[in-house]
């Protein structure tokens, strides 16, 4: 007959619960999405196109400022350039790059806007980005490429929460109100971030040096794309409403 357990003795290893265990690819599946149709396209463009299938992918899906300013007549892809553009990239110092940054500042922006408003986001932001670079360079005919201006339109949007994420739920998202601008530009942290990141991008972008990139850096579209983030966010934002004990009153 077995002794009776004593009450006071603490559980032992077998009967204690497993551990959480936190998932490796712990992103929404938007961003997750974003990442793979990246990451396929490149493949393609590198093991499986030839020469001549690679050109004409670059030259349908890439933006290319000339091709807007009417000197080469009208074809159909001009509807698409300025969104297919984001998901082609140069090289795998270039993907990788923009895919970390992708994970690291869209992941707390998916879920707090969720799946639809974070894709219109990444869409607006990436048209802004583009729409700034033409303007600067109507006649240019180097194909652009690249998601780093949909990606600094992120970073713009970070800025608006003051960089303040909440994991409550399980997973990280941005949190509170969108600060007035007034605001932001009070926050020592937000306002040197801001000052960093203008100065690192016009220094890889007049300069033309940024390490393991080829070809120059297009800081035009990095900054259409981070204006567009942060002045933009709140149309995208409409659907967050306060959680219930910040609003309750307080006796």
């Amino acid at each position: 007959m077995s002794e009776p357990q004593n009450p006071y003795e603490p559980e032992t290893a077998e009967t204690m619960p497993p551990p959480a265990r936190e998932p490796v690819f712990n992103l929404p599946p938007i961003v997750l999405a974003v990442i793979g149709i990246c990451a396929v396209v490149y493949l393609l463009q590198q093991y499986v196109l030839d020469d001549a299938q690679r050109m004409t992918l670059l030259y349908d899906g890439a933006f290319i400022p000339v091709l807007y300013t009417g000197k080469y007549g009208f074809d159909w892809f001009l509807f698409t350039r300025p969104f297919t553009y984001a998901f082609m990239h140069g090289g795998f110092a270039h993907i990788a790059i923009n895919m970390v940054w992708l994970a690291a500042f869209g992941s707390p922006l998916a879920n707090r806007l969720g799946t639809i408003r974070f894709a219109l986001f990444f869409a607006a932001t990436g048209l802004a980005s583009v729409t700034l670079f033409w303007a600067m360079h109507p006649y240019g005919e180097a194909p652009l490429v690249g998601a780093s201006g949909a990606i600094s339109g992120m970073m713009g949007a970070a800025a608006r929460f003051g960089f303040h994420t909440d994991r409550s739920a399980g997973k990280a998202a941005f949190a509170g109100p969108v600060l007035p601008v007034a605001v932001v530009l009070r926050s020592r942290g937000v306002v040197i971030f801001l000052a960093m990141w203008m100065i690192i991008n016009l220094a890889t972008g007049l300069l033309g040096f940024a390490p393991g990139v080829d070809g120059q850096i297009a800081w035009e579209a990095h900054i259409g794309g981070f204006i567009a983030g942060f002045f933009g966010l709140r149309w995208f934002d409409r659907g967050w409403r306060a959680p219930e004990w910040e609003t309750s009153d307080r006796t």
